[in-house]
Order: C-alpha cells, then structure tokens, then sequence
C-alpha cells in the first residue's frame, strides 16, 4: 500500500474524529445555551387598596404599599410571572387597634383591587378570611375588637385556604376610591374584601391562578440570595 494512500485513510480518520468530538458538543451547547427573561416576559400589576397591604407571589414579597394611609395611592410594578401563581395579600384598613375606629368615632371601611397583565384579576374566585374586627356590632359608644392571630406560613404556595370564605365584591361606588385610581387599567377586576366591608379591618387575600399552556421561556435562575431580607 502506497504512503499516499495511508495518508488518505490517516486524514479522514482525523476527520472523522473531529466531527465526533465537535458536532455532538455544538449541538448540545446550543440546546442548553443560557436564555434570559426579558422585560417583554413581564407583566404589569396594578394594586389599589383602602389603606394599605404586603403581596406575596408565590412565596416572594413583590410590592409593599409605600404610603400606609392617605393619600389614597396605587402601586404598579413589573412581574416576572410563573404559572400555576399563588397570589397572598394583607390588607389592613385604617383602624384604631383598640377601638377600631378611625379618627376617634368614625366606621371606616376597606377595599382591594388588583390587576396583573391581561388576565389576572381581583373577583370572587378569592379566598378571604378577617384577622381583626370591630368595633364588635358597630358599637362606637363602647367599642370592643376581636383579634385572630395570623396563620404561619398564610402567605405561601402549600397554605390551605380551603375552609375560607371565597371572596365579597363590592362595587365602586361601595368601595369610593379616589381619583387615583381613575387612570390606572383595572379593566375586569372587581373590588373584593369579607363579607363585612365596615368593620373587617385586617383581612388576608388569596388565590391560586391557573394558566393552561404556559411555559417558562427563560432557562437562568437567579442565584442571588434575598433569604435574609425583611419580609414584612
């Protein structure tokens, strides 16, 4: 045989070799490669609430209500959303521990709103349950309250709510919001709160957001660790 010829077989053995080393490790790089969110992921969440609240998305602290009395305000903030969602929030009226009153002789009462991207809407699929009462049967002249302490773990995915009540609507007019909440898009959401608007003035928001389809376009996760921070 020719040196020629086992030149030949030599180069196309390497060859060979080569594409069997390379291709397969392409391939794979380009199956795995690294997808980020982007911001086009997101979806807009807009909140209203009378007066104040802490919301939970999945188990994460997402918007905290930055003024926790008046003037009355609405939060918008970007999500990053997953699906199945589970969706916890507190919500405190304005009310004297003591007496629950507010400014001394006066029946306030509450009021939630949110919308999350197109869909995800405030209505009486929600679970809703009362932390704080009073005063008891609207008795201003000799106020007395009623505490439940709250649930551990009240704002996470396993919680059960199943033994709540599903969630009151009220319409606006009930409800009264002021004009900030005008230009917000609460297209579809309903106001919702207990069946006692006056005189539940801590209550606890949940619901469970099912979407058929769904999947996570982006591969990262996020290694930052934010286990130690403020919660509440």
């Amino acid at each position: 045989m020719s040196s020629r010829l086992l030149g030949v077989r030599h180069y196309f053995r390497l060859i060979v070799f080569i594409l069997a080393v390379i291709v397969p490790a392409t391939t794979w790089g380009q199956r795995n490669r690294m997808v980020k969110p982007r911001m086009s992921d997101t979806e807009r969440l807009h909140v209203y609430a009378d007066n104040w609240f802490a919301l939970y998305i999945n188990g994460e602290l997402v918007a905290v209500d930055s003024i926790k009395f008046t003037p009355h305000n609405v939060v918008s903030v970007d999500v990053l959303p997953e699906y199945p969602m589970t969706i916890a929030v507190l919500v405190k009226d304005n009310a004297d521990a003591k007496t629950g009153l507010e400014y001394g002789t006066n029946i306030g009462d509450g009021g939630f709103i949110l919308k999350l991207g197109e869909t995800v809407v405030s209505n009486a699929s929600w679970r809703a349950r009362s932390f704080f009462h009073g005063p008891i049967a609207g008795n201003r002249n000799q106020p007395k309250v009623r505490y439940t302490p709250l649930p551990d773990n009240w704002s996470s995915v396993g919680f059960d709510d199943s033994a709540w009540d599903t969630a009151s609507v009220f319409t606006d007019r009930e409800v009264g919001p002021k004009d900030v909440f005008n230009p917000a898009d609460f297209s579809g959401a309903k106001f919702i709160w207990t069946k006692d608007l006056a005189l539940d003035n801590t209550v606890i928001l949940r619901a469970r957001i099912e979407k058929p389809g769904w999947g996570k376009r982006w591969k990262t996760t996020p290694d930052i660790d934010i286990s130690n921070a403020p919660h509440s």
